[in-house]
């Protein structure tokens, strides 16, 4: 039976996690490597600074104290197994992970960390608007995510190394889905807002991570935004060489011009 590894940036207790790997256990044998608290915007971080440790929760389900994402998978790839996995799943996030949000997100690093060593990997994430995820729960982002992995599994991956599919499943019921389509990443629009706070003792302090998704319609026709707001899940290929290409001559030229 093929193996899978499933990590997530939420936390061993997150639902969409532990829905997810319910689900896939009826096409594979499933280990749960996830981080002991939440690891929101970690990105592909890797903690080199202190000790890491497992705790076994279950058969086949161990939390890693205080990891990020990436150090799960690159840590259970070196203790737990014998033979790499067959996959790496990264989620269900709970939000989206769509645009530039792909570089903080702490999901798409775990699923950055299984391409690194070789491996396939899915990053999955659930947008949500007010209440949709109590309302609809994760069920479609769980259906989704067997069938792709059961095309993996009987056509092969679909990109080059070093490369992911980073799904994205909208915030609308299975019945108002509109289809999966395949679409780029967008572009969203970012500030710098945080909360100013003062604790008992009137010192200040600054609270990060307030979730917006603002962009400019104009410059997303056909993106994976545009179409989370139209009701359509998005799968996209993510590469982790970020080299511009495009603009190495106009760099040389650049370089080269008061010479």
């Amino acid at each position: 039976m093929k193996e899978i590894l499933i990590t997530n940036d939420d936390g061993f207790e997150a639902r969409g996690l532990l829905e997810l790997a319910s689900a896939l256990r009826s096409v594979a044998n499933v280990t749960i490597v996830a981080p002991s608290s939440e690891k929101s915007a970690c990105s592909h971080s890797l903690t080199l600074t202190r000790p890491l440790r497992f705790v076994k929760l279950d058969d086949g389900f161990f939390k890693l104290d205080d990891a990020t994402p990436a150090d799960c998978v690159y840590l259970a790839l070196r203790a737990l197994y014998n033979r790499k996995p067959d996959l790496v799943i990264s989620g269900i996030n709970h939000g989206a992970n769509v645009a530039e949000d792909v570089t903080y997100s702490g999901t798409c690093g775990g699923a950055m960390e299984g391409v690194l060593q070789g491996i396939p990997a899915l990053a999955v994430s659930q947008f949500y608007v007010a209440d949709s995820l109590q309302r609809y729960g994760f069920d479609l982002a769980c259906e989704l995510t067997v069938d792709l992995v059961g095309k993996i599994f009987k056509n092969g991956f679909p990109l080059p190394p070093k490369q992911f599919l980073n799904l994205n499943v909208p915030a609308v019921s299975k019945q108002d889905f509109k289809g999966l389509t395949i679409a780029p990443c967008g572009e969203k629009l970012y500030d710098t807002d945080a909360q100013l706070n003062r604790n008992p003792r009137g010192i200040e302090y600054y609270w990060l991570g307030k979730s917006t998704l603002s962009f400019d319609a104009s410059r997303n026709e056909n993106s994976d935004i545009s179409a989370l707001f139209e009701g359509r899940a998005t799968l996209s290929p993510i590469k982790l060489n970020l080299t511009a290409h495009e603009q190495m001559s106009a760099l040389e030229r650049w370089i080269r011009n008061d010479e």
